[in-house]
């Protein structure tokens, strides 16, 4: 192998940590003849999909349709609060503890609604602004995407 073929193993290594930290599953670069890819495998940490297959299937695609739903009817009464990133929702501080938020409380700009598990980070969630939660769009350990809905306020 020439130098010039070589792979350097620091871009490599700093694709991973980018990926890592963005929570990407996959990542790819392109500088002249040198193309590389980093990717990771994410089906290995869903144990449910990879045990029944089939099961999965159409789980995944029923979840887009009840996210695309949410807002709309979220957005007509009242201010939507999205997840600002992906990861686990929890609406606990600990298992058992009572929820941050329930329907029917009203909150205070600032006030934690929920957290956001992300790369082994517990992220508080906050109340953009004060109002009355008039729902909750996600359960506690369920996965949350980008802009997800998580919750309305009135």
């Amino acid at each position: 192998m020439s130098k010039d073929n070589k792979i350097d193993q620091e871009l490599v290594r700093q694709l991973a940590v980018i990926l890592n930290e963005t929570d990407l599953t996959e990542i790819e670069v392109e500088q002249g003849d040198l193309h590389i890819r980093v990717a990771r495998n994410i089906t290995m940490s869903v144990a449910a999909p990879v045990a029944q297959p089939a099961m999965a299937a159409p789980a995944m695609q029923a979840a887009p349709t009840a996210v695309a739903e949410a807002p709309q009817a979220a957005e007509s009464k009242g201010h939507v609060v999205k997840s600002p990133m992906v990861g686990t929702a929890y609406l606990a501080p600990e298992p058992g503890a009572d929820e941050f938020v329930k329907v029917g409380d009203t909150v205070t700009a600032g006030q934690t609604i929920l957290i956001v598990e992300a790369m082994k980070h517990m992220n508080q969630i906050s109340a953009d602004r004060a109002g009355k939660v008039t729902e909750i769009f996600v359960e506690s350990g369920q996965p949350v995407e980008y802009g997800e809905p998580l919750l309305t306020l009135e």
